[in-house]
C-alpha cells in the first residue's frame, strides 16, 4: 500500500466513524480511499467544501464521542489551524493527517518538513500543544495512526500524524496491525453529546468569559501537556551505543540518515542515529542519554532548520551541526557523509 492509503485503513480498523476532507496533494489517496471504505463500512464520509468546513465538521463529531479524523497537507492544515485550537480548548479528541509539501505559501508538492514549528507549537492562537507522531515508513504510519486515535481518547486532545510527501506516496509491503501499541486503559466518555435524556446536559466549549474560569481551564490544560511530556515521549536509536557522532533525523530524512549511518560505519567512522517519533512532546530524555558520550552532534532535515531548535534546547553546551534543504529539495546519503566527514 502506498503511505496514504495505509494510514487511512488503520483509521477504520481503529474504529473511526468519520471523516470530513478537501482535496490537496500529496494527500489525495486519502480521501480517495476513504470515500470507498467508509461506505462499506456504514460509517460517514464528507468532502467538506473547505479545509475550514471539514475540521468544524470534525468538531461537530467529536463532540458526540465519535472517533473523527480529517487530513490534508501544509496549506491545507493551515487553514485547519483555527478549529484544531477549538478542539485543543474544548477537549475534544481527534486524529489529523499533515502530508507535508513544500512552502511558504502555495510552494509545490514535493516532500518537505517546513510545518514542523507549526505542528509542535500548537500552531493556532491561545496557549497550547498537540501531540505530534512522525512515521518514517508505511507500516510505522499506520502503527502510529492507531496510536494516535488512543492517545486523543486517553487524553482528550486533538493529535496530528505528520507524515511527509515521501512517506504519503511510497509503497511498501505491510502487516496491518490489529490494534494499537497504547496500554494505558481508556476513559469512558461521559463529556460526550449523546443526548440528555436522564442525565444533566453535557457542553463542547472553548469559551469562557466568566473572570477566572479560562484561567483554571488553561491551567487545566497545562497540566494534561505535562502529562504528556512526562508520559508520551517516543524515539529510536540506531548503532548509539558506541557512537561518536550522532545525527538527528526524522520522517522520511531518518530513512536517508541510516544509510548513511552504515556506510560511515564501514569507513571507520563511528556514527549512530536518534530518530524522534513524537516531535511533540520532544523525546528529549532519550536524547539526551544517546548523546551522553557523543562528540558532535548532526541535525539534517528538509527544511532551513525547525527541529534544529528542540535539539539545542535538549542538549545545551553540545556542538550542533545542521544540514536542511527546503522547498523540495532532499539532503542525500552522500551529502550527509560528506557533511559528517568534513565537519569529524
Amino acid at each position: 500500500m502506498s503511505g496514504n492509503e495505509a494510514m487511512a485503513e488503520a483509521a477504520i480498523r481503529a474504529g473511526c466513524y468519520f471523516y470530513a476532507g478537501y482535496p490537496i496533494t500529496p494527500q489525495n489517496e486519502i480521501p480517495t480511499y476513504m470515500a470507498r471504505r467508509m461506505k462499506e463500512e456504514k460509517r460517514v464520509f464528507i468532502q467538506a467544501e473547505s479545509e475550514l468546513s471539514a475540521i468544524n465538521m470534525v468538531f461537530g463529531a467529536a463532540a458526540t464521542g465519535t472517533r473523527a479524523l480529517t487530513s490534508s497537507s501544509s496549506p491545507g492544515i493551515s487553514l485547519k489551524q483555527e478549529g484544531i485550537s477549538y478542539l485543543a480548548g474544548a477537549e475534544l479528541p481527534a486524529v489529523i493527517i499533515n502530508v507535508m509539501r513544500g512552502g511558504p505559501g502555495l510552494g509545490n508538492i514535493a516532500s518537505a518538513q517546513s510545518d514542523y514549528f507549526q505542528s509542535t507549537r500548537g500552531g493556532g492562537h491561545g496557549d497550547y500543544f498537540t501531540p505530534v507522531l512522525a512515521p518514517w515508513s508505511v507500516p510505522e504510519g499506520a502503527r502510529l495512526v492507531m496510536l494516535a486515535f488512543d492517545l486523543a481518547d486517553y487524553y482528550r486532545t486533538p493529535v496530528l500524524i505528520l507524515a511527509d510527501a515521501i512517506i504519503g506516496q511510497m509503497m511498501e509491503p505491510l502487516i496491518m496491525p490489529l490494534r494499537s501499541e497504547f496500554k494505558k486503559k481508556l476513559p469512558a466518555k461521559p463529556w460526550a453529546l449523546t443526548g440528555a435524556k436522564e442525565r444533566g446536559q453535557n457542553i463542547a466549549k472553548s469559551f469562557f468569559l466568566k473572570e477566572g474560569a479560562l484561567e483554571m481551564h488553561n491551567q487545566k490544560l497545562g497540566n494534561k501537556w505535562k502529562d504528556l511530556r512526562n508520559n508520551e515521549q517516543r524515539f529510536s536509536s540506531y548503532k548509539t551505543d558506541d557512537a561518536k557522532y550522532l545525527i538527528i533525523a526524522y520522517g522520511s530524512e531518518a530513512r536517508i540518515a541510516w544509510e548513511a549511518v552504515d556506510i560511515l560505519r564501514e569507513q571507520k567512522i563511528k556514527a549512530g542515529l536518534f530518530r524522534p517519533i513524537s516531535l511533540w512532546p520532544y523525546p528529549e530524555a532519550g536524547l539526551q542519554k544517546c548523546a551522553k558520550n557523543i562528540k558532535k552532534i548532526f541535525v539534517v532535515e528538509q527544511s532551513l532548520g525547525q527541529m534544529l531548535d528542540d535539539v539545542k534546547l535538549a542538549l545545551p553546551g553540545k556542538e550542533v551541526k545542521f544540514l536542511g534543504k527546503t522547498g523540495g529539495g532532499i539532503p542525500s546519503v552522500s551529502e550527509i557523509i560528506k557533511f559528517v566527514k568534513s565537519t569529524t
